[in-house]
């Protein structure tokens, strides 16, 4: 009698663990639509920053907002069009850094990024990069 009830529990985890193992996974989309003129990166990891934003071929400061690690990179401000967007940071990496981006004119844009820390030590300090120039209207920042 106890084995068969063993046989039965187990056959029905089985069963249970085949039905969640072929369970379609669930795409990534963000928690709010995206406005016009906008793009919104979602790291699979916290970025700390800082991170060097080029889009075609202008250097944007990024602001960070708080103190801890970030999830989203927000771009705004932009014109509809296509846009080469550089993502660069000295203690983080990510895939792709280098993004083409469409904007229309009726929605924003929204992409998931791998993202991954440099377990690296720097010896010394590293040099500091120039203040980056901007672009009209155009902000950038690192969100929760």
């Amino acid at each position: 009698m106890m084995g068969l009830t063993k046989r039965v529990a187990l056959a029905g985890m089985v069963v249970i663990a085949l039905g969640l193992a072929c369970a379609k996974p669930k795409a990534i989309t963000p928690a709010k639509p995206i406005p016009a003129g906008t793009v919104q990166f979602q790291f699979t990891a916290k970025v700390e920053g800082p991170l060097d934003l080029t889009i075609d071929g202008v250097r944007i400061p990024v602001q960070k907002l708080g103190r801890k690690k970030c999830k989203h990179l927000t771009i705004s401000g932009l014109a509809a069009g296509r846009h080469h967007i550089v993502i660069l940071s000295a203690l983080d990496a990510f895939g792709p850094d280098q993004i083409d981006v469409d904007l229309t004119s009726a929605k924003g844009e929204f992409q998931v990024l791998f993202a991954q820390q440099f377990k690296s030590v720097l010896y010394g300090k590293p040099e500091a990069t120039p203040k980056a120039e901007g672009m009209p209207g155009v902000v950038a920042h690192l969100e929760p």
